[in-house]
């Protein structure tokens, strides 16, 4: 019986590359696959936390080994070359990323409706609104330290922080003390169709579960409700429009 330990270094340099980028594929995935099941046993509201607790801890952990190899130093948990960037260069990251974010998320969607049709894709990108809504106004929440109950102030930050605000455009208009109207004024998949002379995509069924469940996350007493969404008629100033409304428990 022969035995192996470590790579063997016969391999070439290209299948070494391809092995680096499948690495960090993988760890993507398992990463995933983790928040999945600790939800799917425990429930969401648990998983969020366990989550917030695991990035936390592997993120560094993660970087610090990478940057011994890579050259690069951390600083916190985050390459210290961050720190030096210029605001606008940092702006215009985060914007190459919400377009990533993005495309990534239509590129998903094209792969399942090319095999399976237009229904499963819409049925899997509904159900993935379920969990990546309120995953990400966990982290918005947790970025911003806002508090559980913090209203229509809390919701309004909150909203101009998703990946959406950084390539959307949108606007908010606030009822009252207790109610405020967001509007998405241009959407980057909407606009993009309809350059094309393409009909909307009726994307309601997916902000049903979407708006509510971010809301729901910044604060458990917010009731939503949609103003309109294709498929329905819309004016030219906005695609979608949804009304949040505070309901004391």
């Amino acid at each position: 019986m022969s035995k192996t330990t470590g790579l063997d270094r016969q391999i070439d340099q290209g299948m070494l590359v391809k092995m680096v980028m499948d690495g960090f594929h993988r760890i993507i995935v398992h990463y995933g696959v983790w928040f999945a099941e600790v939800q799917h046993q425990i429930g969401l509201e648990k998983a969020l936390k366990v989550e917030e607790e695991v990035w936390q801890a592997t993120l560094g952990n993660q970087l610090d080994r990478l940057g011994k190899t890579l050259g690069f130093s951390t600083e916190n948990g985050t390459p210290a070359f961050l720190q030096t960037m210029s605001q606008e260069a940092l702006l215009d990251l985060i914007e190459k990323i919400s377009i990533n974010w993005l495309a990534n998320d239509g590129i998903w969607f094209q792969a399942v409706e090319q095999r399976f049709g237009m229904g499963d894709a819409k049925r899997c990108n509904d159900t993935c609104w379920t969990r990546f809504s309120p995953f990400e106004a966990a982290r918005i929440k947790n970025l911003l330290g806002l508090p559980d109950n913090g209203g229509v102030a809390a919701l309004k930050k909150a909203l101009a922080f998703r990946m959406y605000a950084f390539i959307n455009e949108q606007s908010i208009e606030e009822v009252s003390d207790t109610c405020l109207i967001f509007y998405m004024n241009n959407c980057r998949v909407q606009a993009a169709r309809k350059r094309k002379g393409l009909a909307d995509y009726p994307c309601k069924s997916a902000g049903m579960v979407e708006y509510p469940t971010f809301a729901r996350t910044i604060d458990s007493r917010f009731v939503t409700e949609c103003v309109g969404c294709p498929p329905d008629p819309h004016p030219a100033e906005w695609f979608c429009a949804w009304k949040f409304t505070l309901q004391e428990e």
